[in-house]
């Protein structure tokens, strides 16, 4: 990988409906003090005022407005965000994060050491890693605030939740459901998803994506400062009665999530998800010159629904794709 001087961070932000909070997510992922970033906001769909919002930034080479035509859901969102963008080290922010201004810079300085080596003292094995070599971290997470509806702040610091579908047994006392440092904010290498695929198209997506990487390997940082506030709305997906904690969507998304523990149980991997997307259309993108393809496992469906978004709509050059057999 490319040192931190060069290397080309995509900051992703889905959102639907959050034209009075978008421009601070915004905000703060232009205001990094990391410079060499991409913003890339995909709005899935939304019917409100955010397209009106964020038009005054549409001049900025930095930053990128991703209209989709329909609402596909924040799992999609995020795959088309994976799709359409092509550095080599990817982060995802919600549209009501609060993140420190060295957030990415602190996670990229991680990310680029050269110096980490695999403790002779650990067993390697299983991650595929030889004892006494240099290692790549793979993914960097950071502890972050959690402000809920009722007014309660929660920090969330407990790096063993990392692993609370495998190990249920070590997450006793947690304060809230699902108190676990947050992977959607990680900021991950490029290749993670080369290797292991996008988000699977549930509630639970990062959740299972969490499992994924980690069980098939994958080398997680954690830095122990806070460097991410959340706030929990009435909107939010954890609130909201229809996908709460308790919903039945999200417990058939939780089945799904331990059903893969138990196929690695099994078998020792996790397979891989390839991104599809049939109903993929762009409505309005802000910046064209900013679209190229990301090499990461797609349906063959999808890998064509991307060289016409790219090459034919805003006639951009395609890059290197994997289509996987639908």
């Amino acid at each position: 990988m490319s040192s931190e001087k060069d290397l080309r961070v995509d900051i992703i932000i889905p959102t639907f409906n959050r034209a009075h909070l978008i421009e601070r997510a915004v905000q703060a992922a232009l205001n990094q003090s990391y410079w060499n970033r991409l913003v890339t906001v995909v709005d899935d769909g939304s019917n409100d005022a955010t397209k009106h919002v964020l038009q005054p930034y549409f001049s900025r080479p930095d930053f990128s407005y991703i209209q989709l035509k329909k609402n596909l859901g924040t799992a999609s969102a995020k795959n088309a965000g994976l799709l359409l963008t092509g550095g080599p080290a990817v982060t995802f922010h919600d549209s009501d994060d609060i993140v420190h201004r060295d957030k990415v810079l602190r996670q990229l300085r991680v990310l680029t050491r050269q110096d980490v080596m695999a403790n002779e003292c650990l067993n390697w094995a299983p991650s595929g890693k030889q004892s006494g070599t240099r290692i790549d971290v793979d993914a960097v997470l950071t502890h972050h605030s959690l402000i809920l509806p009722d007014g309660r702040q929660v920090d969330i610091r407990r790096n063993l939740s990392l692993i609370d579908d495998v190990f249920p047994n070590l997450q006793m006392g947690a304060e809230v459901p699902g108190d676990w440092t947050h992977v959607n904010s990680g900021l991950f290498r490029q290749d993670v998803f080369a290797r292991f695929g996008g988000f699977e198209n549930c509630i639970e997506e990062d959740r299972e994506f969490r499992n994924r990487i980690i069980l098939n390997g994958a080398i997680v940082w954690v830095i122990p400062e806070l460097l991410l506030t959340k706030i929990e709305t009435s909107d939010s997906l954890t609130q909201s009665a229809a996908s709460d904690y308790d919903s039945a969507q999200r417990r058939a998304d939780r089945d799904m999530v331990w059903a893969k523990v138990a196929e690695w149980r099994s078998t020792g991997k996790i397979a891989p998800v390839p991104v599809d997307l049939p109903d993929l259309e762009i409505e309005f993108a802000s910046n064209p010159a900013a679209l190229v393809a990301r090499d990461i496992p797609m349906s063959k469906r999808t890998a064509k629904t991307v060289r016409d978004v790219i090459a034919t709509s805003w006639n951009q050059p395609v890059i290197n794709t994997k289509e996987a057999a639908e």
